[in-house]
């Protein structure tokens, strides 16, 4: 007679097998609710206005130097895309999103002044006008190292 351990070995690792895959496969419960807020809180206000930012008054004047007696808080008008109004326990806070303004670049100088004299402008040079400077890679159009006074009337005509 044949033995039939192997067969029982078997069937009893595939139902093992087959146990596992199934407990593997049931999803966990679902996270319990968040406990409602207490009823004792007051709302939070909405932000207060802020003015733009050529109102804005410097920091000695932003900081009051005594506490105040508490006054009704101002209607607050909403924020701008902006910037946003956040109440901290230290009081308001607002973040705006606005990058700074670019810096305001005369007109291109001569190529004589920037040249000192020479037949080009070296990097160095280049310096001394800091848009030249920064784009110096695509005014010197044939790479050699110095910017021809063709190269810098035909960059300085760019827009």
């Amino acid at each position: 007679m044949k033995s039939r351990k192997p067969w029982l070995s078997f069937v009893a690792a595939g139902s093992l097998l087959f146990t596992g895959s199934l407990l593997a496969q049931n999803p966990p419960p679902p996270p319990a609710p968040p406990p409602p807020p207490p009823a004792s809180m007051p709302p939070v206000p909405p932000p207060a206005p802020v003015p733009p930012s050529s109102e804005m008054p410097s920091p000695a004047e932003a900081v009051p130097a005594a506490p105040t007696a508490p006054t009704a808080p101002a209607a607050p008008a909403a924020p701008t895309a902006d910037q946003a109004s956040y109440q901290t326990s230290q009081g308001e806070l607002t973040v705006r999103s606005t990058p700074a303004p670019a810096p305001q670049i005369g007109p291109a100088p001569d190529f004589a002044q920037l040249s000192a004299g020479g037949k080009g402008i070296t990097e160095a040079q280049a310096v001394a006008y800091p848009p030249l400077a920064n784009d110096f890679l695509h005014a010197d159009s044939n790479r050699n190292g110095s910017i021809s006074k063709a190269e810098y009337q035909r960059w300085a005509r760019q827009p």
